[in-house]
């Protein structure tokens, strides 16, 4: 996990806060066992044996490097930037969940333990970690939230064959937070035997930064593939933000580099006027989520709110606080984008390059698709293609054949 040199004002301090956002705010029976975590992972990621295992598995496992796309097609039709594509979706398992997974599970095994558990919304952390326990031998349990079981079958189909014990959450909204919270309480039972693998940059210290660690090999690579393709760096970064992992992925090689506009796109749902959306940095406060200082969403009773997205994987009350620090220091941009700009935007990346992406990733395309037009056609965008969208096809064509919006 080779860094980029980056300044300290990028990285958590001690605490694990990032300027005011971040810490490790827990009841003392999870206190220890995170504690125990963040010394095994600052002990393991000093480590080269560590390192070069965890290297190996990405390579001949994932198969890194992932490709770095120009679409061709998409920039021709959009008109104005040249228009690349982070290939994550390429990855075993189909997404960049399956970066930090094998990290996860690694360090778990290192540690003695012998279950991992987690939470997961799209399912593809689910499979990636369910994947990293079938290969290293190790047990697995995952929890999700109702609305996704039902919506995201294929996932759970390939999580079940792979070994792992899916749990049905159906309390308050059956979403991703409630999978959280269903996932914690069960880890708090018994943290001797479980490694609790959280699924994005969020939660307490160590996790925001490890897994941002273990993602950032993301922008590592996107970094090199751009400046031998076009010799230079790019104008801008776009990703899609829930929790934030794959953006925080993209986004961390190219930090201290301070001209390449760094651009995050968060779900506004069915609208930012109804209570239908998941924008956090845009509607969002400053508060506590999941044992982190950061942005939420908050309901009328000051607790995080019920929120929708379209895709699965990023309809979530809170966000990673490196995300609200980069904000708050003028680093990153937020953004929002409707479900049907999203659904679009599937629908005309499918046609115009015969790639079918992650409704997640189509919210960062969505947004490519008002961008690229407003610049030059010397600038180049780098967008993070965080999934591929095997897991969304029926349900949207359950949307289509509904009547939603299809203006491609």
């Amino acid at each position: 996990m080779t860094q980029i040199d980056s300044p300290s004002v990028y990285r958590a301090d001690e605490a694990g806060f990032f300027g005011e956002f971040g810490g490790a705010a827990l009841p003392p029976f999870l206190a220890a066992p995170i504690a125990e975590v963040a010394a095994a992972y600052a002990e393991a990621s000093q480590d080269p044996g560590y390192l070069e295992e965890l290297q190996a598995l990405l390579a001949k496992y994932v198969g890194r490097p992932s490709l770095l796309y120009f679409a061709e097609n998409l920039t021709r039709r959009l008109g104005g930037a040249k228009v690349y594509l982070k290939r994550e979706d390429l990855n075993h398992t189909g997404a960049h969940k399956i970066n930090h997974c094998l990290g996860e599970a690694l360090l778990a095994k290192r540690m003695g333990k012998t279950k991992l558990i987690a939470e997961t919304g799209a399912g593809q952390h689910g499979v990636a970690l369910a994947t990293a326990a079938a290969l290293l031998g190790l047990e697995c349990e995952i929890h999700m939230g109702a609305i996704d079981v039902a919506k995201q079958h294929p996932n759970v189909v390939r999580m079940e064959l792979l070994g792992a014990k899916v749990v049905s959450v159906d309390a308050g909204g059956r979403s991703l937070k409630e999978a959280v919270d269903s996932a914690f309480g069960v880890y708090a039972a018994a943290p001797e035997e479980y490694f609790f693998a959280i699924g994005s940059v969020v939660g307490p210290h160590p996790y925001p930064s490890m897994v941002r660690d273990f993602q950032s090999v993301v922008g590592r690579e996107a970094r090199a593939q751009i400046l031998e393709a076009e010799g230079r760096l790019p104008d801008a970064l776009v990703a899609c933000v829930g929790g934030g992992s794959n953006a925080m992925g993209l986004f961390d090689a190219f930090l201290p580099d301070e001209d390449v506009r760094i651009i995050g796109v968060e779900p506004a749902g069915e609208g930012l006027d109804t209570d239908r959306h998941a924008a956090t940095m845009t509607l969002g406060v400053p508060g506590m989520i999941h044992g982190m200082q950061t942005k939420v969403l908050l309901g009328s009773d000051g607790e995080p709110a019920p929120v929708h997205s379209i895709g699965s994987g990023i309809d979530y009350p809170g966000v990673g606080p490196q995300h609200a620090h980069l904000e708050q220091i003028g680093r990153a941009e937020y953004v929002t984008v409707t479900d049907a700009e999203a659904l679009d935007a599937f629908q005309l990346l499918t046609r115009a390059e015969g790639i079918i992406p992650a409704l997640e990733s189509s919210h960062a395309l969505a947004h490519v698709a008002k961008l690229a037009p407003t610049l030059p056609s010397d600038a180049v965008i780098i967008a993070n293609l965080s999934g591929r969208g095997d897991k969304d096809v029926d349900f949207v064509a359950d949307r289509l054949r509904s009547g939603a919006p299809a203006t491609v």
